[in-house]
């Protein structure tokens, strides 16, 4: 069993990289740690209340020093902002807390200043990560004893919360939510774990809750999240049917591709081993907007794999298995994100073989299918499936088109 924390000190930002880790670590925990791990989800918010400089904490936390450390100390220093409206400005005001807003060096400066989260969520032996202002925390729980390992969660909890009020932040417990993950039959074994506490408040459990804009339900169905996506989805696919008579066949196409496909296309990642049925649901979606898309092109009646595929689109389940494959290449060329390039090994045949050459990715044994949507499965499954000619791609370019070419075939042209 997983307790899990989500900690959110600023706007709701993150990627969707740092959301495949935290899911597919849970997944792989069911199989891994008793296969019967439960997973606790704590979504809160932190009020962003700077009253500390990040002078100091760069110079004993990261090591700068010199003229990098002045530049720095110049940027934050003496900085104004005020208000303006049409052609009206406040009076500008001394800034004498916070990061500039929207800047570069922003999420970094605020990274840096956060980085003591870590230190104290390592000492209570609980698993964190971090992204700009969205901090994930996580523990193993032993299925048989959970209160002693929640009771440890709720301490780090209290050592965060006073690390924080000494920060010039503040938790809120009030903003919080709390979810109970795993599989079905366990879940039934803890239905007396209701609520859990959060800074000295009880947060009750929800059912699902959005992560970085995925919605993660109690049992990682995501059932809920395609609801939502195609929800969200033919609402804009009704509207551009509305004005497609008055717009050109590539305007049409670039507009259902940044409304419409960017949605499908957004964490779909998360969707490798997902049920069929949620496959057709997103499916039909795509085959909906070719349609609209296409419809002064093709008579009606026309197959939507023919229309998809004089539009170039990939299916469903292609757009999957190119987006795994993309993000497989990336993290082994290079080394990044460093939490999923462990996940990754390199296959080595115990002896000489031809294949010791072809740059195949070893399987992890699981014992169960929910373990194997898990990234370490997932990833080296797809990557293995690839030609030899794509997985010796030199470039990100070469491999992105050798890797569309394969799955268009594999979609349209097997027999």
């Amino acid at each position: 069993m997983y307790i899990c924390i989500k900690v959110q000190i600023c706007s709701n930002s993150g990627y969707s990289v740092n959301l495949l880790h935290m899911e597919y670590k849970h997944i792989i925990t069911y199989d891994y740690i008793y296969v019967n791990y439960t997973v606790y989800y704590i979504y809160q918010k932190i009020t962003e209340l700077f009253k500390v400089t990040l002078v100091n904490r760069l110079r004993t936390s990261v090591g700068i020093t010199g003229f990098v450390l002045s530049w720095l100390q110049s940027y934050l220093s003496n900085r104004t902002q005020s208000v303006r409206i049409g052609h009206h400005s406040s009076t500008p005001t001394k800034c004498t807390t916070g990061v500039p807003q929207g800047s570069v060096l922003g999420p970094l400066l605020f990274a840096i200043y956060t980085s003591s989260i870590a230190t104290i969520t390592r000492s209570f032996q609980v698993c964190h990560q971090q992204y700009a202002d969205d901090t994930q925390l996580f523990i193993a729980l032993n299925p048989f004893e959970p209160s002693s390992d929640i009771a440890n969660l709720t301490t780090c909890l209290h050592a965060l919360r006073s690390w924080f009020c000494l920060n010039g932040m503040a938790l809120n417990p009030d903003k919080s939510d709390a979810i109970l993950l795993g599989t079905r039959q366990r879940s039934r074994t803890f239905a007396s774990v209701r609520s859990v506490d959060v800074a000295g408040c009880s947060v009750l459990l929800s059912d699902n809750i959005k992560i970085l804009g995925v919605t993660l339900d109690c049992h990682l169905s995501l059932d809920k999240h395609i609801s939502s996506i195609c929800k969200s989805a033919y609402y804009h696919i009704r509207s551009l049917r509305h004005i497609r008579s008055a717009i050109t066949d590539d305007m049409a196409k670039s507009v259902a591709s940044s409304l419409v496909c960017s949605r499908l296309d957004y964490a779909n990642s998360l969707l490798f081993g997902t049920t069929q049925k949620n496959i057709n649901h997103l499916q039909r979606v795509q085959n909906t907007v070719a349609r609209v898309v296409a419809s002064h092109a093709f008579p009606h009646g026309t197959r939507s794999s023919d229309i998809l595929q004089d539009l170039h689109w990939l299916p469903i389940d292609q757009r999957i298995e190119f987006k795994l494959a993309t993000l497989t290449y990336n993290i082994l060329n290079s080394s990044q994100p460093a939490y999923l390039r462990s996940l990754l090994n390199y296959h080595s045949p115990i002896r000489s073989l031809r294949l010791a050459n072809t740059n195949l990715l070893s399987v992890p044994h699981v014992r169960t299918t929910f373990a194997s949507r898990g990234f370490s499965i997932a990833a080296p499954t797809v990557w293995n499936s690839l030609p030899s000619s794509n997985r010796s791609s030199t470039s990100a370019d070469t491999f992105c088109r050798l890797l569309k070419t394969h799955c268009f075939q594999q979609a349209y042209c097997s027999p």
